[in-house]
């Protein structure tokens, strides 16, 4: 049996995402955003996620919450699962009324939406953290200052993180490698934090 390597659909997405987030740097550095989105998807196929529609809604997973990308263009080039996945990733940061929402308010909310995730959508979410977690503790042992790139106090950063990593990881098996993986690097740098 042939594997098929090449993925027109993970192509369309690297190729959406890149356009959408071409212009946006990771937090306080001058590393293209892309190196994000692309990592979560390297981590899900080191972690046995490498379905075509996960992987394509890792690479989709801050569009449509950071970019000017909306859920009817997602939903006009992608297909169902992708879109469920990748509405399940996106914090709603503005009311009904275009105020931008609290940091607590659009937390808990995000909390409350992964819970009742698919499991693909969790262990997207799993491995996003897991991405950010590291290049916190990478950037802090570069000697790095890292605390103010957040809208929110170092220990209300830990709490989310803590929080999402439980609610994610829920009582499922097959992501106790990412969630653990998770704690590891979140003791870490709650140790730091110290």
């Amino acid at each position: 049996m042939t594997r098929v390597l090449f993925s027109p659909l993970i192509e369309r997405a690297m190729r959406v995402a890149a356009r959408c987030h071409r212009t946006h740097n990771r937090k306080a550095s001058d590393l293209p955003y892309i190196s994000h989105p692309a990592s979560v998807a390297l981590i899900l196929i080191k972690a046995g996620f490498d379905a075509e529609n996960v992987l394509a809604a890792a690479l989709l997973h801050d569009v449509v919450e950071d970019t000017g990308y909306t859920p009817q263009e997602l939903a006009a080039e992608f297909p169902p699962q992708v879109v469920e996945s990748v509405a399940a990733l996106t914090e709603r940061k503005l009311d009904a009324d275009g105020r931008k929402r609290s940091w607590q308010e659009r937390k808990q909310e995000h909390l409350d939406q992964i819970a009742a995730a698919s499991v693909e959508a969790r262990a997207i979410v799993l491995s996003d953290k897991l991405h950010n977690l590291g290049t916190m503790l990478y950037d802090l042992e570069a000697g790095d200052e890292i605390w103010s790139r957040f809208g929110a106090a170092p220990e209300k950063i830990l709490w989310y993180h803590r929080s999402m990593i439980e609610q994610a990881a829920g009582n499922d098996d097959g992501l106790n490698e990412l969630a653990d993986a998770c704690r590891g690097l979140l003791a870490q740098l709650e140790a730091a934090v110290r």
